[in-house]
């Protein structure tokens, strides 16, 4: 049984696709880019401030879902520019705690809207009993 997650703390979904889908306790997340919720507009051109603000609609998305970003098991991170990378090791390591998710850093050509990042995860969510 399949549930549809769905938060106004994250950007609506621009497409035929949820933020988020829980089944069982595993939260398949879709990818998240730096759009600010309220207004659905990119943050800023700043990359530092893009990558922050994916990390906060992801961490969103997974308190909507019943667990928090710490609960991410595996991250996909796809960039335009890998030469950023340094900067996203530094804006995750203020996300996340050890033990750390699983993680893969792919760059490709371009991404909606413009945007330098985008990321999408796995999230297994604690039994609670």
């Amino acid at each position: 049984m399949k549930t549809i997650i769905s938060t106004d703390k994250a950007p609506s979904a621009i497409g035929t696709y949820s933020q988020a889908v829980k089944v069982g306790n595993t939260v398949y997340l879709s990818g998240q880019i730096p759009l600010v919720p309220e207004t659905m507009e990119v943050i800023s051109n700043n990359f530092e401030e893009q990558a922050h603000q994916v990390f906060k609609n992801l961490s969103n998305v997974c308190e909507a879902a019943g667990g928090c970003i710490n609960d991410m098991v595996k991250v996909n991170i796809f960039l335009t520019d890998l030469s950023v990378f340094a900067t996203v090791n530094e804006v995750m390591s203020q996300y996340f705690k050890e033990p750390y998710p699983a993680r893969a850093a792919i760059e490709i050509s371009a991404l909606p809207k413009g945007v330098a990042i985008e990321i999408d995860g796995v999230m297994e969510v604690p039994n609670i009993n």
